[in-house]
């Protein structure tokens, strides 16, 4: 791992993503910097959360080059890629974030439960921690994964349509939640989302993708925008 320059923590240089050997996005040149808010803002079935999972390093470029300067790196899955019958409690999901730092078939040590809790409190779901993890709404699920996420005290942060099926008065929660975790601890978001009123306010920086070709422009201009069919049009993903 080189050192990093100004800050950087993953940096794409025309790099290309996809799935058996078929580029589904890119080529692309992104830098994510530590204490950016990137919002990665598109249609359904743009390339997002390819391009997302690329930065991760769950996908190799096909081509480019993609160099990541920490490997504190965390993800909070779409909704759809969870069994939300998992038969276990809300702690126990979120003890499993420690699980890459577990070596062998051991127990989860104090400190680590003592983690899981911590994180709970943060994101608001230590009162149902004993609850079952398929018995949450929508909402208290999300912050239940991102609590998860947060365990293993990541650098970068990756969230995956984190607002998906979820009611208004729980995206405005979430919304805020996300705030706090840059403005109040430091850390960096990609958040992926066609949910304008997500990220509105409170991204550094946004990149449109569309037909798997990405581009950044001002995130001030999520201030102006009523939604993302509005959006659509003034990125040019309309003629």
């Amino acid at each position: 791992m080189t050192e990093s320059t100004a800050g950087v923590l993953v940096e794409l240089h025309a790099a290309s993503f996809g799935w058996g050997g078929r580029a589904v996005v890119g080529p692309v040149d992104v830098a994510v910097q530590r204490g950016d808010y990137l919002a990665v803002l598109g249609p359904n079935g743009s390339g997002k959360s390819t391009l997302a999972r690329g930065l991760l390093g769950l996908l190799p470029p096909l081509s480019g080059r993609c160099t990541r300067w920490t490997e504190r790196l965390g993800f909070v899955p779409q909704r759809e890629a969870l069994d939300p019958v998992w038969p276990i409690t809300v702690e126990e999901v979120v003890r499993t974030g420690a699980a890459g730092r577990l070596h062998g078939l051991r127990s989860f040590s104090r400190t680590e439960r003592e983690a899981a809790r911590a994180r709970m409190a943060e994101v608001g779901v230590y009162e149902l921690r004993k609850r079952p993890f398929h018995a949450l709404s929508g909402g208290q699920r999300q912050r239940a994964m991102i609590a998860r996420a947060l365990v293993s005290e990541p650098e970068l942060l990756v969230l995956d349509e984190p607002v998906s099926g979820v009611d208004r008065e729980a995206t405005a929660a979430i919304r805020e939640l996300l705030r706090a975790l840059v403005t109040e601890c430091g850390l960096t978001l990609v958040v992926v989302t066609h949910q304008t009123e997500l990220v509105r306010g409170a991204a550094t920086r946004a990149v449109w993708v569309d037909g798997g070709k990405v581009r950044e422009f001002d995130a001030h201009m999520l201030n102006e925008l009523r939604g993302l069919d509005e959006l659509w049009t003034t990125r040019g993903g309309r003629s």
